[in-house]
């Protein structure tokens, strides 16, 4: 959903459902990832240091 939205598809949807998840469950994790896609994408465009605690997960050091 990240890098290719246009390329989910029906079957996709029906696999989580096979795995257990509900349609709730489903809706609530498209949400998630959307958000974090969206909130991402406004922070890199205005240039927002990320947070101190994922500098290591991103291969960042903190400024000094």
């Amino acid at each position: 959903m990240t890098r290719h939205p246009a390329a989910v598809r029906k079957q996709d949807v029906e696999t989580l459902r096979k795995h257990g998840l509900s349609d709730r469950d489903i809706l609530d994790a498209v949400e998630v990832i959307a958000y974090f896609n969206y909130i991402n994408r406004v922070a890199d465009a205005l240039g927002t240091d990320p947070e101190p605690e994922m500098l290591p997960a991103l291969g960042r050091r903190r400024k000094k």
